[in-house]
C-alpha cells in the first residue's frame, strides 16, 4: 500500500531542498526522520514535515489493517519547481533588475513494500 504527501509552494529555492531530499530517498521512514533531524539545512524542516504527513495518510488509510511502521520506506520522493515572485531592485543607470524568489512543490510516498491490488 501506498500513501502520498505533498507541500506546495514552499518557499525555498528546489535546487537547495532537492540535496536534503536525496539523502533519504529510499530509506526506512524512521532512519529518513531520524537524518531530517539532524540535518542542519533549512530544507530539512518541511521535507520531514512531508515525510510524517504521509506516514500519518498511509496509517489512516488502512486503519483495519495494522501497519508496522517499521517497515515503511519512501518509495518515491520528489521536488518540482514551482511558481517563482518576482521582484525588481534597482540597478545601474536608471535600470531596474530581476531578482526571482523561487518557490518549490515537494512530494513524497510512502510505501510498506506489499503490492497494491
Amino acid at each position: 500500500m501506498k500513501a502520498t504527501a505533498k507541500a506546495r509552494h514552499v518557499r525555498m529555492s528546489p535546487r537547495k531542498a532537492r540535496q536534503v531530499i536525496d539523502l533519504v530517498r529510499g530509506k526506512n521512514v524512521e532512519e529518513a526522520i531520524n537524518i531530517l533531524h539532524f540535518t542542519n539545512k533549512k530544507a530539512a524542516g518541511p521535507i520531514e514535515k512531508t515525510v510524517r504527513s504521509a506516514v500519518a495518510n498511509i496509517l489512516h488509510k488502512d486503519d483495519e489493517n495494522e501497519i508496522d511502521t517499521d517497515q515503511l520506506f519512501i518509495a518515491e520522493a520528489r521536488v518540482d519547481g514551482g511558481p517563482m515572485m518576482r521582484r525588481f531592485r534597482p540597478a545601474s543607470m536608471g535600470r531596474a533588475m530581476r531578482i526571482r524568489k523561487r518557490t518549490c512543490h515537494i512530494t513524497v510516498t510512502v510505501a510498506d513494500g506489499e503490492e497494491d491490488e
